[in-house]
Formats: C-alpha cells, sequence, structure tokens
C-alpha cells in the first residue's frame, strides 16, 4: 500500500547572493542550481529517499518544463500519476543569503494543485495513506474522498493556504492524522496555534521551529521536542520543512517508535540544510544511519 502525496510540483530557480538586493540594484550571484521543487513534491521524495514506498499525483503542463520535470521524476522511485493540462508549469525562483535564509518569487502556472477532474479522477484503492498541501480548491474533496474510503491523511499547512483565516481549511482539518505547521504558519492563526488546530479536529501536530528543531504535540497531550544535531554549517534552507515532513511520515510509515520517528526528520531536515538546493540535498535512510554514528 502506498502513502499518496498530492499537490504541488515546481522548476525551482535557486540563487545565492551576498545579500539581498535593492531596489533597482544588480547583485551578483555566488551560486546556482535548478532543479524540481513544490511542498508535496519535495515530501514525496523525501518520504522516498527515507525508504518509505510512494506515489505522488501531480498536475503538469504542456511547456517544456513540463516535459523536463516529468522525465526526473519517473527516473526516482516513485509511483508518478500526472495528469497533463495546457499552460505552464509553476515556477519558483528563490534567493538565498549567506547565512541559509531565502527568500521566494513564485509563478503558479498549472501544477500549483491538481484540478477537480484529476482529483476525481484518482485511483485510492492501494492507498494507506493521503498527503497534501491545500493549494487548490479540489483539496476538500480530495480529503472527501479519503474520508470516505477509510484513508488517514496529513496536512501541511503553508500560511498561502489559508489566506482567508485557518476556519476556511475546517472541513480538511477535521480528523487530520498529522498536521505539519511552521512558525510563520503558526503566527498567522493567531494566539495559541496548536489548541486551535485542536479545536478544529487536528490529531498531532508538528511544529517546525527552523533553526531550533520541531516540537510534535501528541493527540494524548504529550510534547516531545527534537533539537537539530550540533556542528553543522547551514548554507541552504531550502525545504528544509518539507524534508522533515517527508522523514516523518515515513517514519510512521515503518512503525518506529514516535521519538525516533521526530528525530530522525529534524537531522534529516538539517543535513539537508547543509547543501545547496531542496531535493538534491535529502539524504537517503543509509546517510542518516551513518550520520548518526557520527
Amino acid at each position: 500500500m502506498h502513502y499518496l502525496f498530492v499537490g504541488d510540483i515546481s522548476l525551482d530557480l535557486s540563487l545565492q547572493a551576498p545579500h539581498m538586493p535593492a531596489p533597482d540594484e544588480k547583485v551578483h550571484c555566488t551560486a546556482s542550481t535548478e532543479g524540481m521543487g513544490g511542498v508535496v513534491t519535495n515530501t514525496a521524495v523525501a518520504f522516498s529517499r527515507a525508504g518509505g514506498d510512494a506515489a505522488l499525483a501531480i498536475q503538469l503542463g504542456d511547456d517544456h518544463a513540463s516535459v523536463q520535470v516529468r522525465h526526473e521524476l519517473e527516473a526516482m522511485r516513485l509511483d508518478l500519476r500526472p495528469a497533463i493540462v495546457p499552460g505552464g508549469l509553476c515556477r519558483v525562483v528563490t534567493m538565498i543569503e549567506p547565512h541559509g535564509e531565502k527568500r521566494l518569487l513564485l509563478y503558479p502556472g498549472v501544477s500549483i494543485y491538481p484540478d477537480d477532474a484529476a482529483v476525481q479522477a484518482l485511483r485510492l484503492d492501494d492507498v494507506a495513506h493521503l498527503h497534501t498541501a491545500c493549494f487548490g480548491p479540489a483539496a476538500p474533496a480530495l480529503v472527501a474522498r479519503a474520508r470516505q474510503a477509510g484513508i488517514r491523511w496529513s496536512i501541511d499547512l503553508e500560511p498561502a493556504s489559508f489566506q482567508g483565516g485557518i476556519a476556511t481549511l475546517a472541513p480538511v482539518l477535521d480528523g487530520a492524522r498529522v498536521v505539519f505547521v511552521n512558525d510563520r504558519a503558526a503566527d498567522v492563526i493567531g494566539r495559541d496555534p496548536i489548541a486551535r488546530l485542536r479545536d478544529l479536529g487536528v490529531g498531532d501536530v508538528v511544529r517546525t521551529r527552523g533553526p531550533l528543531g520541531a516540537e510534535l504535540y501528541l493527540e494524548t497531550g504529550e510534547m516531545l521536542y527534537a533539537p537539530p544535531p550540533k556542528g553543522l554549517d547551514i548554507v541552504d534552507t531550502t525545504g528544509a520543512g518539507d524534508c522533515l515532513a517527508g522523514w516523518f511520515l515515513a517514519g510512521l510509515a515503518a512503525g518506529w517508535r514516535i521519538d525516533i520517528v521526530l528525530a530522525r526528520a529534524v537531522r534529516a531536515a538539517s543535513i539537508a540544510c547543509t547543501r545547496v538546493g531542496a531535493q538534491t540535498a535529502y539524504p537517503t535512510l543509509s546517510e542518516l544511519e551513518i550520520h548518526e554514528q557520527d
């Protein structure tokens, strides 16, 4: 049985710069990389590298970038389930400062989220768990299908997915097995974000804290904390939260003890931050096991 990841895919251009440009200033960058991105696609790749059996349902356009990322995905250890529509792929430009923090520009294209037809056409009979980020209006229908089929689901909460307030996501949050939220999203939710998510029917909450690691708020009321490993040189935080989510879900799928699930997810995300890029920086299970012994 697969863990099914449904959501966005993009082609990302990452530029490392000595500082962010002022208005009308041209800054010469020190490095440039291009590769696949997208919150859910990143999470699926991380899940796969952690040893999980991932299926990825995305929507692609008919442009050259869509052809490029499809070829790259077909070479990976993923069960790819693409829908094809007219239009262009989502594009992202990431500007990275010397200390690893980033700023992003995004053009959504047609691949920011599968449309209603693509969601209704998805097969769910071989799915044990659904993971998504609600970047499109078809997300509630997708979660409704999962709920009806008795499939557990998890949500990556991005501020762009609840611009009208967290209550707008009530239909997808009620009954969610796990929700992932970073500090920025928590601030948007408002006062006492964990309690608010509980009120909306969420089970466990993973709150990522950037350089501070991550906290896991269990449905039982217990809170676990995992700090990042010490002594790592951070160069690029792009996709670190997605890496953490993928590894966390892979740990659940593998049946690891919950404290080990959280600790390994934080370690994997921290390792990814020592390399430039998102998916290309994600460690494999064997790499992480070696790192644990250091």
